[in-house]
């Protein structure tokens, strides 16, 4: 071995661990990294922090601000008024939609110039307050045409708040005004174009094109619910709220574009329910609204607690603001509240099941970290028992690597290793990993090695850094690290590889209901194998399992 001086070592570059984002844990504890540990075990926090996500919080904001737009065009003759405001990963056929729709649109309110004067509010405020029985029922099929614009500005975290606006003023709002006065034009010119003014308002000749690029733009649109769904799943997963899902990040410079298989296929499945349940768009129109209003109400009350909190707005202003945009939310959330019966059930029973899973893994999760960490007991004390002598041990030759969440706990595969079998190898190699909100680490930046306050012992921590676009390879990540930072070479040919797994047990403690305990265990069984992830070679990796009751 080479004498080095004690305390943290890096190599290459030197870098303190604790400052920088916390280790994930490759074992079923892990947080940060954006794939699971193996099947039928959970994943946890620190008990420090049951609650805080372990990547980089640089990563997780970025995956917060990645959700897409949800809103498409359609060419159902029920929301065939809707012009459709939405941002798509298309920015040619979303020009050529937006520019389509409003030329359509001009062609109707030169036929009949008169329907400007629909652009005055005053005309729908006279409607609302003199004819209020009629004007809140109809709130709620009005809340469909002005549904989709918000959306737009999902995108923000991915392009920026310039772009964003420039695309809204100069495109999408004058064609989807410009589209909807047109319709109106075309309604007053003859009632009966009620029918379907969307596509009445296109030329004969042209009906067939509008047609396919009404159906072209909406599988386009279409993205924006998957996307939106992969952003949630891995934001809530970072959140301690889903259990770590398997997670393929796709683009080379935004952190928040996603694939998660099993949202992928969920999604299918829901959609292909949807569709033989409810058989129409009309059906479907009324949840629809239901869920936008929902959303747009709870995330009105979420600013107003954010500008609270966060911000420290006086209360004065913040009752100002809040009397005026809850009151127009609120209105058009009690206006689909009356076509519960109709279809405004369902995104209020998703919203619950939604609820319901994530709440129960999240007490689950709480529940198992904090037995688990009793469990491993703190990593400076285990070694410290092992260079006193109280723990009795046979040195025995050879690599042992362990994959563990942080150098704050022992793995559980090493405690036991050492309790059950009374042996430690002679090198021993603690793990972990950090996804950093960047495509891909440079080599020389990968690993930072400490020896946990004892030279020449043998035992090291190794933290092992990657990007977001790579597929983290822990031996190949130890490979590269210089003899000087670990005493010496570690002969990694014949190394074991260590995993640390729980199984989920229901047990008789009042911590759950009992249905939220089977739930709970359920939830656990859709992560991920973390030997195949992690590139262990599976001849020599070696999982060691206990078992926690919840």
């Amino acid at each position: 071995m080479t004498p080095t001086q004690s305390g943290p070592r890096c190599w290459p570059r030197a870098r303190d661990s604790a400052s920088g984002s916390s280790a994930s844990d490759p074992s079923p504890c892990s947080t940060s990294r954006p794939a699971s540990p193996p099947t039928g075990s959970t994943t946890f926090p620190p008990p420090s922090s049951p609650l805080e996500p372990h990547a980089s919080s640089a990563g997780a904001s970025r995956v917060a601000a990645s959700t897409r737009p949800a809103a498409s065009p359609t060419t159902s003759a029920p929301r065939a008024s809707s012009a459709g405001a939405s941002a798509t990963p298309s920015p040619t056929g979303t020009s050529s939609w937006f520019l389509a729709i409003g030329a359509c649109g001009v062609v109707g309110i030169t036929d009949h110039p008169e329907i400007l004067r629909a652009l005055s509010p005053t005309y729908a405020l006279g409607f609302l307050t003199g004819h209020f029985g009629i004007a809140f029922f109809a709130l709620a099929g009005v809340v469909l045409a002005v549904t989709g614009a918000e959306a737009l500005y999902a995108d923000m975290g991915h392009f920026g708040r310039r772009p964003i606006s420039r695309a809204w003023l100069v495109l999408v709002f004058p064609a989807c005004t410009l589209s909807y006065l047109g319709q109106g034009a075309l309604i007053l010119a003859d009632p009966a174009n009620t029918s379907s003014p969307f596509f009445l308002l296109v030329p004969d000749w042209g009906r067939l094109p509008m047609v396919l690029l009404a159906t072209a733009a909406t599988v386009i649109a279409s993205q924006a619910v998957i996307t939106g769904a992969y952003s949630v799943a891995s934001q809530a997963a970072q959140l301690g709220y889903l259990p770590r899902l398997r997670i393929a990040y796709t683009s080379e410079s935004t952190m928040g574009q996603v694939y998660v298989p099993w949202i992928n296929w969920l999604l299918m499945v829901s959609v292909l329910a949807l569709v033989f349940a409810f058989r129409s768009s009309a059906a479907l129109a009324y949840a629809f609204g239901m869920a936008v209003t929902g959303t747009i109400t709870i995330t009105t009350l979420l600013f107003f607690y954010v500008a609270r909190s966060k911000w420290g707005t006086p209360v004065w202003l913040l009752g100002t603001g809040a009397v005026l945009l809850l009151a127009v939310g609120l209105l058009f959330f009690a206006a689909n509240l009356t076509k519960f019966v109709h279809g405004a059930w369902l995104p209020l029973l998703i919203g619950l099941l939604a609820f319901t899973v994530m709440t129960t893994w999240q007490r689950g999760r709480k529940i198992v970290t904090e037995e688990r960490a009793a469990r491993e007991g703190p990593l400076p004390d285990f070694i410290d028992e092992l260079h006193s002598g109280r723990a009795v041990t046979s040195r025995v030759p050879g690599t042992a690597v362990f994959l563990n969440r942080g150098k704050q706990t022992a793995p559980l595969a090493l405690r036991a290793n050492v309790e059950h079998n009374h042996v430690r190898h002679e090198n021993i190699v603690i793990v972990s990993l950090e996804t950093e909100p960047v495509p891909r680490v440079p080599d020389v930046e990968r690993s930072v090695v400490d020896d946990l306050g004892h030279a020449h012992d043998g035992i090291i921590h190794v933290s092992a850094r990657f990007g977001y676009m790579e597929t983290p390879d822990v031996p190949a990540a130890l490979a590269a690290l210089d003899p000087a930072a670990t005493d010496g070479h570690l002969p990694l040919d014949e190394a074991s590889y260590f995993l640390s797994t729980i199984e989920l047990r229901r047990g008789a403690a009042p911590t759950m209901a009992p249905w939220r305990k089977r739930l709970f265990i359920a939830t656990s069984h859709i992560t991920a194998d973390a030997a195949e992830y992690f590139g262990l070679p599976r001849d020599r990796t070696i999982i060691m399992g206990s078992h926690i009751e919840v």
